[in-house]
């Protein structure tokens, strides 16, 4: 039986013959040890065809086509060309060799051509892919790495091509940041508060939020210069006169003990920090906030952005998000409790992540497990809208947070919810309607636009013909001058 071999090269398709099969006797050793030499190589695998591509742009969709396992017009006719047909109904003697067994099955599918793609396939190719510059006499030394290159580049760009607006991995990034900065910020203003106590211990009671306390501590910088000249400022901060008044108070009355002036500037620097992070810490919520409208609006609308980024972070990406199934989505977060539910044999956790939802916490504590279940089904669906629609739009995810209210008033009143088939057909109807208005309102201002058009080329038109009559006026007025001068001098002259 003989083998042939398919190699997809970057400047085109080679058909190889291999000699002596039966004596390797399909041993891979013999063949990776031939490899290597290509005097050995030479006697086994022979190039029998090769048919080069025309351009960049053909090698780009030849390779795109492979790798996906389909098999283009020009590959079929090359093989066609080059391969004994296959009589119907009689085995054939002989075999293709190729390097992936997708395209394999679809060359089989077209042409009943039979296919293989084994480890001994594999080493072969492997050696041609070696020496496959000395098959070709032709090939100019470096010429086939610099197609390699080129091929690999575009290729790799053509894969990684993408929305912008719509990378998951910023999203990813930031809610890791917005984790540690949480942390950071809280450590660092617990120990500004340590600090600044040992000045003014009073102020803890008096102030519980650690940011307003960075603040507060920063404007009062001395406890003994506290005076009513503070309490705007600090009325502005707290948003409390009393409270503000209570302040200036207890500084004139304060156990704490005095701090020498580098130090009172260092906590004052430091309490600036924490400030700065804090203020960081918002501007990059708002920022993640902005990025879930481009990349997942309607899970975000459906369980809030901070959760929705959790999700989209856990999963890896939205694509591996929108893959999980509804039940993965409900314990995503939870894999140690459910492992360690698994080994002692106890019960599995009901629900990961998405217990930070607000639809949980509302729920009674019978009803928690149904309505995580029925929220992971609803992320699910959310997920794979956003992830492999067209057009980014909020009203699936506003849709599915209604069916959630609904369930949950179904558990707590009894009130049957809707279908989802009809919620689902619902928005539909509103986008298309959305839709043919806009395309109404489109048309209506191409419409407008023509007939601007139409007046003020008729404005023109008439400004240039009354032009043209001013000309023809003028003209005439100067060849009736000329004639009365011409007359004059002749009368003139006959005087």
């Amino acid at each position: 039986m003989v083998t042939n071999l398919l190699f997809e090269a970057p400047n085109g398709y080679a058909l190889c013959e291999v000699h002596g099969v039966d004596e390797i006797g399909q041993n891979t050793e013999a063949v990776r040890a031939s490899v290597s030499d290509l005097s050995r190589f030479g006697r086994v695998v022979k190039l029998i065809a090769f048919q080069p591509l025309e351009s960049a742009l053909d090698a780009l969709n030849q390779i795109n086509a492979v790798s996906e396992g389909y098999m283009t017009d020009e590959l079929r006719s090359f093989l066609e060309l080059n391969l004994p047909k296959v009589k119907e109904g009689k085995k054939p003697n002989f075999s293709l060799g190729v390097s992936e067994p997708k395209i394999g099955s679809c060359i089989f599918e077209a042409t009943k051509i039979p296919c293989e793609s084994n480890d001994f396939v594999h080493e072969l190719l492997r050696g041609v892919r070696q020496h496959f510059d000395r098959f070709i006499k032709d090939l100019k030394p470096g010429d086939l790495e610099k197609a390699q290159l080129g091929l690999a580049h575009s290729y790799s760009r053509a894969k990684v091509k993408f929305n912008v607006n719509r990378v998951d991995n910023m999203v990813i990034q930031a809610i890791f940041l917005i984790d540690t900065l949480d942390k950071d910020i809280n450590s660092f203003a617990m120990r500004v508060r340590e600090w600044y106590s040992w000045h003014f211990p009073e102020l803890v009671k008096i102030v519980n939020d650690n940011y307003l306390y960075a603040r507060v501590s920063k404007i009062i910088e001395d406890k003994s210069k506290l005076s009513e000249e503070h309490v705007p400022m600090l009325t502005e901060v707290l948003g409390d006169e009393d409270k503000a008044r209570e302040v200036v108070e207890a500084g004139k009355a304060s156990m704490g003990q005095d701090l020498s002036p580098i130090d009172l500037m260092n906590v004052q620097t430091f309490a600036q920090r924490v400030m700065d992070l804090a203020d960081y810490r918002k501007k990059l919520y708002d920022y993640l906030v902005a990025k879930m409208v481009d990349i997942a609006p309607n899970l975000a609308a459906l369980i809030g952005d901070m959760v929705a980024a959790r999700l989209i972070s856990h999963a890896g990406s939205l694509t591996n998000l929108a893959k999980c199934p509804s039940s993965t989505v409900q314990i995503l977060g939870a894999e140690k409790a459910l492992f360690r539910a698994l080994k002692t044999r106890g019960n599995t956790p009901k629900y990961g992540l998405i217990f930070h939802s607000s639809f949980i916490g509302r729920a009674s504590s019978k009803n928690k497990g149904r309505i995580a279940r029925y929220l992971a089904n609803k992320c699910s669906i959310a997920s794979r809208i956003d992830c492999f629609a067209d057009t980014s739009t909020t009203a699936f995810g506003e849709k599915l947070r209604e069916q959630v209210e609904e369930r949950l008033d179904f558990y707590d009143k009894g009130v049957a919810p809707r279908k989802n088939v009809d919620v689902m057909k619902e928005v539909i109807e509103n986008l298309e309607k959305k839709d043919e208005a806009m395309t109404d309102d489109a048309s209506e201002d191409k419409k407008e636009k023509k007939e601007k058009r139409k007046i003020e080329e008729t404005v023109d038109n008439e400004k240039s013909e009354k032009k043209k009559k001013k000309k023809k006026k003028s003209k005439a007025t100067d060849e009736s001058q000329t004639k009365k001068k011409k007359k004059k001098t002749k009368t003139e002259d006959d005087e």
